[in-house]
């Protein structure tokens, strides 16, 4: 089958198809282009995606740690790598399918311009083929005629008798000479006609086949390339479906590294502030005042019982529940005026309850270790810096597993940090060995500014660790000895700062003690002297030293920064805070110097 031969006469239906065949290639072009725009535009909002919702992690703490928070940014990172799949896939068509086609269209334009050129030209040649045929045909036709009108007149003059010989003579030659013009004519034409059949012949059976040959040719071309391409269309997306395939494989890996577990675990380590959970409040019997009034006598064996609290019970149970800056609810019933409670002999043998004073060093010392008893662990989801400012350098504002851990951080980072510069030391001494022993290669004095400077930020990292170790040490020993500080066999530790009465209130005073029986009267005897005058003000409230004040004036009172006083009196607008430090020194502070934390239920106390 060849066109050449079934359609030597359908030039122009040719003409039409190969047009048809290029704009067909053009369209699918044109669909590969729009194709590749979805996949780019796919490929885009697949990052932007991620973009989204990928966290912008600006420091260590920000860090996701959870299990299903891993997974998602795994997943994520996939999705990423799977819209660099759709990119592939993009670039891909762009280069072997889109790019290809336009090439070849470009191409195929060309090359069957040139043999439609050619085609048109072998008709042209036989059209004047044609015509020269032609054009001799009507000449000797038209010869013809003249001869044969100049043998009829010749033979005319000839039997005609009134002629005479000269005209007779005269058409003689006529005939002659149109003879012979009609034979050349004759001639003329039989050979225009044998050349116009040789070329007609030529054209249809050779010249036509080939030009149609090489349409063919053509058009079968393209046929195949829109095949190749539709394969590399196919191509482009099956080369990246191992890829995608991992692609999914990690985002399925992703969803079975979720560990429930481990993240409960995790929000234990992340907000477990090393308390001890709070224990039963003690029973503070105060009818036995009521029962010595009437008979010493009769009650002195139920006083003696009912007084005899257990001191490891006592606070042992109290320590988690009775904090120092607690709650002060308005009093239900009046306040006692002795200050603290002890067992006591009278003269003949019967035991009662007295009180006394304990100051509030203890709980201010664990303040001041990192432990602070607050009344709930609202201000640790809060963070201290809301109300004792910025965090500080040995966190201590930090409950005490928080700090810790913080502190076994900052202590691995220098560590890290530490390595860093020692190697960093060791290489520069290498280096200045060589130039030492090679002095072409470098001048060994030029390395000495940068070893002093390894060595000063070597000697920093090392003050840091041990500073910081210190108060991890500081921290641990403290977590390991507090329950035998609250468990000891001495009664004497402060039970809470905020007591509470059988009814339910709290004490009006501030530094009032509940105390069980002493196990040794001379803790007893030995704060008797700095509360035995009058009661102090109750405190309504602490405070944080923001900035030291010196307190040289008469009536002012000194602070170092981030120190805790109690307040007991509130600026009246002078700009002046009352304060008492918690060995009883009393005095005035400036209102700006200090960050202030009322008790709302102590206000006007």
């Amino acid at each position: 089958m060849s066109w050449g031969t079934e359609l030597w006469d359908q030039f122009d239906s040719l003409d039409k198809h190969t047009q048809w065949g290029i704009d067909f290639l053009e369209r699918y072009a044109k669909f590969v282009k729009e194709r590749i725009e979805i996949e780019q535009n796919y490929a885009k909002q697949l990052r932007n995606l991620v973009k989204k919702y990928c966290p912008k992690r600006s420091t260590k703490d920000e860090e996701p740690r959870f299990t299903s928070c891993i997974a998602f940014f795994n997943i994520l990172n996939e999705l990423n790598d799977y819209a660099g799949q759709r990119e592939v896939v993009a670039e891909e068509m762009a280069h072997r399918v889109y790019g290809e086609l336009m090439r070849y269209a470009h191409d195929l334009k060309t090359e069957r311009k040139m043999h439609l050129q050619e085609g048109r030209k072998a008709q042209q040649y036989l059209d004047m083929c044609w015509k020269q045929m032609d054009n001799s045909k009507k000449k000797f036709e038209r010869e013809c005629r003249e001869a044969e009108k100049a043998q009829q007149s010749y033979e005319r003059l000839d039997n005609d008798t009134n002629a005479t010989k000269a005209d007779v003579e005269k058409a003689k030659q006529q005939l002659n000479l149109r003879t012979h013009m009609a034979d050349e004519n004759k001639n003329e034409y039989a050979a225009q006609l044998q050349n116009f059949n040789g070329e007609q012949h030529k054209h249809f059976y050779v010249v036509i086949p080939q030009i149609y040959k090489q349409l063919q040719e053509m058009d079968e071309r393209r046929t195949i390339k829109l095949s190749e391409c539709y394969r590399g269309f196919a191509d482009s997306e099956r080369k990246v479906i191992p890829i995608i395939s991992k692609c999914l494989e990690g985002m399925i890996l992703a969803a079975k590294s979720v560990d429930e577990r481990r993240d409960s675990q995790m929000v234990v380590d992340s907000f477990k502030s090393g308390f001890e959970p709070p224990g039963d409040f003690p029973f503070e019997d105060y009818s036995q005042h009521i029962y010595r009034t009437i008979s010493d006598g009769t009650i002195s064996a139920s006083k003696q019982e009912s007084g005899k609290v257990d001191a490891k019970t006592t606070v042992g149970k109290a320590k988690g529940k009775l904090w120092l800056f607690g709650k002060k609810p308005k009093p239900q019933s009046p306040p006692l005026t002795p200050t603290s409670l002890f067992t006591s002999s009278t003269p003949n043998g019967s035991q009662f309850l007295t009180f006394s004073i304990e100051p509030v060093h203890y709980c201010m010392n664990e303040i001041k270790t990192g432990k602070p008893r607050i009344p709930s662990f609202r201000s640790l989801k809060r963070g201290w810096s809301v109300k004792m400012g910025p965090a500080l350098e040995d966190f201590s504002h930090l409950p005490p597993e928080q700090r810790r851990k913080k502190l076994q951080q900052r202590i691995d980072e220098l560590n890290r940090e530490l390595q860093k510069e020692s190697d960093q030391k060791e290489a520069l001494n290498k280096m200045k060995d060589v130039y030492e022993k090679n002095p072409q290669m470098g001048d060994p004095g030029s390395l000495q500014p940068k070893l002093a400077e390894t060595m000063n930020n070597i000697d920093r990292l090392r003050m840091e660790i041990h500073k910081n170790e210190a108060w991890l040490s500081e921290v641990e020993g403290k977590t390991g000895g507090r329950g035998d500080r609250r468990h000891s066999s001495d009664i004497n530790h402060l039970v809470t700062q905020g007591r509470e009465s059988p009814e339910g209130s709290y004490t009006d005073d501030a530094n009032q003690e509940v105390r069980g029986p002493p196990q040794q009267h001379g803790h007893h005897s030995e704060f008797d002297d700095e509360f035995e005058d009058d009661d102090p003000l109750p405190a309504i409230g602490h405070c944080k030293a923001i900035y030291p004040f010196d307190g040289h004036n008469e009536g002012t009172l000194a602070m170092k920064e981030g120190e805790v006083l109690y307040i007991i009196e509130e600026d009246k607008g002078d700009g002046w805070t009352r304060a008492r430090r918690q060995n009883g020194e009393e005095g005035y502070v400036p209102t700006s110097y200090i960050d202030v934390t009322l008790e709302k239920n102590s206000k006007g106390s």
